[in-house]
């Protein structure tokens, strides 16, 4: 929304998570700004009541590593916002060293996929009453390129742990399943987008020091997107007059791209995916969601 004409979203309401700094802080601020009720969705609680006083919204906390704290999210936000007109899982992350979360998964592929995945299908109902229709648009990486999906070892304990190849397994998993969510909610009125922000100086590499201090270079900031440049691609997806016209679709930044990567556009892996995904988070894998 840069240099374009600022979108006027009264009336509406957009639920951005991972909103307590980066690319989320910055969509959190753009969003406001155009009238937009906000929905603050953070982990880290003083940073995310901060960001929610800024802009005058509702603080909302949250941890990925338990699913049942993402169920009682989804709760939070039914009860509060009679209704959403965008849902922007943006939340994410990478661990360098293998962890669990408490559910038993592995964490990197918990907090990018099963748990937007379960957050998405719990608010699935409200965003589908919608009557002006509503859009969820899910934060990917380039790096899903070099992803390869395994529905037999989405926890990685097969094979050796590569923070950097099951991180790209996990943006993988979000190209697919942002496509299969448009494939399923066809002619309900929602529609689903994801998008590469370019390398944006964020939260993503918290798990490790070293990560953190190169990126805290001057360098590195130097050859980093800013986080509004980063959440430029989101607000376009969010406020594009024709949400059709990208449903199903994944953008390098501002560009659409057709993904190159042979998983990516495997329609028989997706709804594999579909299913496993709600077995693991405990939803009826016959369901839409």
């Amino acid at each position: 929304m840069s240099d374009r004409v600022k979108p006027d979203l009264r009336g509406r309401t957009v639920v951005v998570t991972g909103a307590s700094s980066g690319i989320g802080a910055a969509a959190a601020r753009r969003f406001a700004e155009s009238g937009a009720t906000v929905a603050v969705v953070g982990r880290a609680p003083e940073k995310t009541a901060a960001v929610a006083r800024e802009i005058g919204a509702d603080a909302h906390l949250v941890d990925y590593a338990r699913l049942a704290d993402v169920r009682r999210l989804a709760e939070d936000l039914l009860v509060r916002y009679p209704r959403i007109d965008v849902l922007a899982n943006n939340a994410g992350g990478f661990f360098i060293t293998r962890k669990e979360s408490a559910d038993g998964h592995e964490l990197t592929f918990q907090v990018n996929h099963l748990a937007p995945f379960l957050l998405t299908s719990l608010l699935l109902d409200r965003l589908t009453e919608n009557p002006d229709g509503a859009r969820v648009v899910n934060t990917a990486s380039a790096d899903y390129r070099k992803g390869h999906l395994d529905l037999d070892d989405l926890d990685c304990t097969r094979s050796r742990y590569r923070w950097r190849a099951v991180y790209s397994t996990a943006k993988l998993a979000t190209v697919l399943y942002t496509g299969e969510l448009a494939r399923r909610t066809q002619g309900t009125g929602v529609t689903a987008s994801s998008f590469h922000p370019g390398v944006t100086a964020s939260d993503v590499s918290r798990d490790s020091a070293t990560m953190r201090a190169l990126m805290g270079t001057r360098l590195a900031k130097a050859m980093m997107s800013t986080p509004d440049q980063g959440a430029e691609p989101l607000l376009h997806l969010a406020t594009t007059p024709d949400a059709l016209a990208v449903n199903g679709a994944y953008f390098h930044q501002l560009r659409r791209e057709e993904p190159t990567h042979a998983q990516a556009t495997d329609a028989g892996l997706a709804g594999r995916l579909w299913e496993r995904s709600a077995e693991l988070t405990g939803l009826a894998a016959t369901s839409r969601a």
